[in-house]
């Protein structure tokens, strides 16, 4: 009998100890596995909670401009064609409070999706992604000014 209370004890115990453990944040890799499973089931909600700070005044920016509600915009800018069914990501990379994810797209092309830390948590930074992306295409427009340049035929 005092070995049932004493190992009844013990689990309760460990069970307390168990349960008041903090958890650690979730990873970039989590978050954006979260998001996924968030955008499956339409959690505009969930979603919104995922997105760095500036990422959601950007999408309040944009519903306003475009007489939308923030969620509306929320669900349609997904990094990701409506209907895919299948999200591969890999190469997650953390350097300091920010870090990346590359993600495959439906054309087969790999991303890299910045998140920031906010709060200690980590959040999708589409603002980032966003800006990142519109470097590129003036950097890939300089290039091809370069090149018609150098082409061009002088008199």
């Amino acid at each position: 009998m005092r070995f049932c209370l004493v190992f009844i004890f013990a689990i309760g115990l460990m069970f307390a100890v168990s349960c008041s453990r903090e958890r650690a944040p979730a990873t970039p890799y989590e978050t954006f596995a979260t998001y996924t499973k968030a955008i499956n089931r339409k959690d505009t909600t969930t979603m919104k909670l995922l997105l760095s700070s500036e990422s959601m005044k950007m999408h309040e920016q944009e519903a306003k401009a475009q007489g939308l509600t923030v969620d509306d915009v929320v669900k349609r800018e997904t990094l990701f064609r409506e209907g895919q069914r299948k999200v591969e990501f890999r190469n997650e990379k953390i350097d300091g409070d920010n870090a990346t994810l590359e993600v495959k797209t439906d054309g087969d092309r790999w991303e890299t999706v910045p998140f920031v830390r906010e709060d200690g948590v980590w959040k999708i930074d589409k603002k980032g992604y966003r800006d990142r992306f519109i470097q590129d295409i003036e950097q890939e427009n300089r290039q091809a000014d370069e090149m018609f340049d150098r082409e061009r035929i002088q008199p």
